[in-house]
């Protein structure tokens, strides 16, 4: 049998790991920051007349440059964030944020070029930013996972990148950033700066997003998905929004046709049900916040939260307390740092499922 290592692949993969979480089945999967609301039978029946309209055109192509989609996506934006004056010219749109994140180290990376980062955060930043022949540099974050404008902004005057990630809220994390911290590395970065909003949805009252940063910056590119809030996880949905000259440059490296005519129909059927389907957000609010108060009551550390995740911590042995809750039925992540765990905000029942198996690891580990 012929193994990998025999195969003539690219130096700079040999050794490395796949990127996933474990896929388990197991009654509560509060492992992968999933929407854990389905879509209603009302919407089920919209998506599929949406793909039905949609059948009987498959034989050919779809749009290539998802202009309906792309302007649906603007007006959401500028419901969201009112005053942006948003239009599709200044939306780009791929098959999820993993996919807008590649085009754009296509497009502003490669080889003999930088990308810089604050770990922890976003796991296939990294690994993205190799695949593409990028160098990753990690200049890491505050000690309480935030990220102090003079720090960032001299990590990027030592290692002048040619892309800068900001993640906000941040994964594993959940930290969110100040727009002052973002204005600094727009001011001193000499190339692109992404922040990476794939969480925004979910970020407290009063926590500004950066897409009010747009206008006068362009190169500054704020992504988004419709897996988290939008609970559309399957349709495999991200966009991102900037300056028309960026959708120039990406359009240089996307494959042709990379959305399909169904995908483009299943997102913008559930963009026009936006109401319903984001009206779990507040919901999941509630419960990320219930949860965090009680993890800091039981004596967890917990970073703060403007995600629908919570991560917390610290165990010396976080592989135990895992295992021993995945004995119960209840999958939780090991990532971040070593000696933290994160948790999905879940229903009611399964943010219970989940504070009794963690009491009972607790206590299987003294």
């Amino acid at each position: 049998m012929t193994s990998l290592s025999d195969l003539p692949i690219r130096d700079d993969l040999r050794g490395q790991e796949p990127y996933g979480a474990p896929q388990l089945d197991v009654p509560y999967a509060l492992n992968t920051n999933e929407n854990p609301y389905p879509p209603s039978e009302r919407l089920v029946k919209a998506l599929g007349e949406a793909v039905a309209d949609v059948a009987g055109t498959l034989n050919r192509y779809p749009d290539r440059d998802a202009v309906a989609l792309r302007d649906d996506l603007a007006a959401f934006l500028d419901a969201d964030t009112p005053g942006l004056g948003l239009t599709g010219r200044r939306v780009w749109a791929a098959n999820g944020s993993n996919e807008i994140i590649q085009q754009v180290l296509q497009a502003f990376g490669g080889p003999g070029r930088a990308a810089l980062g604050f770990e922890p955060s976003y796991s296939m930043h990294p690994v993205i930013t190799r695949v593409s022949g990028t160098r990753w540099v990690n200049a890491f974050r505050d000690e309480d996972f935030g990220l102090e404008p003079e720090r960032a902004v001299a990590a990027v005057e030592e290692h002048r990148p040619d892309v800068v990630f900001l993640t906000s809220p941040n994964n594993p994390t959940g930290t969110a950033l100040p727009l002052e911290a973002i204005e600094a590395v727009l001011k001193a970065a000499p190339g692109m700066v992404v922040v990476d909003e794939a969480y925004a949805e979910f970020r407290r009252a009063g926590t500004p997003s950066a897409l009010t940063l747009l206008g006068g910056h362009p190169r500054l590119i704020v992504t988004r998905t419709m897996s988290k809030a939008f609970a559309m996880a399957g349709t495999r949905l991200g966009y991102l929004a900037a300056d028309p000259a960026v959708i120039d440059a990406l359009l240089l490296v996307r494959l042709p046709y990379h959305l399909s005519a169904v995908t483009q129909a299943v997102a913008r059927t559930a963009l026009a049900h936006g109401a319903e389907l984001l009206g779990g957000v507040e919901a999941l609010r509630r419960e990320r916040d219930a949860a965090v108060a009680w993890l800091r009551a039981e004596g967890f550390a917990v970073a703060d939260s403007d995600a629908n995740f919570v991560l917390f911590g610290t165990f010396p042995d976080r592989r135990r307390v895992w295992e021993a809750m995945l004995g119960e039925g209840v999958l939780i992540r090991e990532v971040g740092p070593p000696e933290w765990l994160r948790v999905s905000v879940g229903t009611p029942e399964e943010m219970a499922a989940f504070r009794t198996a963690l009491k009972n690891a607790m206590k299987e580990s003294l």
